[in-house]
């Protein structure tokens, strides 16, 4: 038991670590968050960048079945979210008119149209083509 508690407190009976120890310590812990926080420091980012992907795949699948509804690019994505199809608006290559006839609408597409995550502001809809891109 004496050899025991000895080797706890040390030659002199004092308790705790060294200097050398606690120092061992600190630099292990740096070297670790050295490794791990560049690997969470644009998570954030990343995320926002990957819901902004998602949400253009989804706007543009909508835009796309509203052409194969319809045969007309809508004027806005506004156009998207409206539950009929009287109030909805079309491109027919020059103008924006109202939809001639609804029997071939099925929406709303969209329930609402996000806008962009990474900049926080609408997506940009070039209704010609019925492309929608980042801003």
């Amino acid at each position: 038991m004496y050899c025991l508690m000895e080797r706890v407190r040390g030659r002199h009976g004092r308790k705790g670590f060294t200097l050398v120890e606690l120092l061992v310590v600190v630099v292990v812990l740096a070297v670790l968050a050295a490794i791990v926080l560049p690997k969470f420091m644009d998570s954030g980012k990343r995320s926002k960048e990957s819901a902004q992907k998602s949400d253009l795949k989804i706007i543009q699948n909508a835009v796309q079945l509203f052409y194969t509804d319809t045969g007309y690019y809508p004027a806005t994505l506004d156009d998207l979210t409206r539950a009929d199809g009287t109030t909805a608006k079309v491109y027919d290559g020059s103008s924006d008119v109202a939809l001639a006839t609804t029997t071939d609408y099925h929406g709303p597409y969209l329930q609402e149209v996000p806008n962009d995550p990474v900049k926080n502001v609408a997506f940009t809809y070039t209704k010609s083509d019925g492309k929608v891109a980042a801003p």
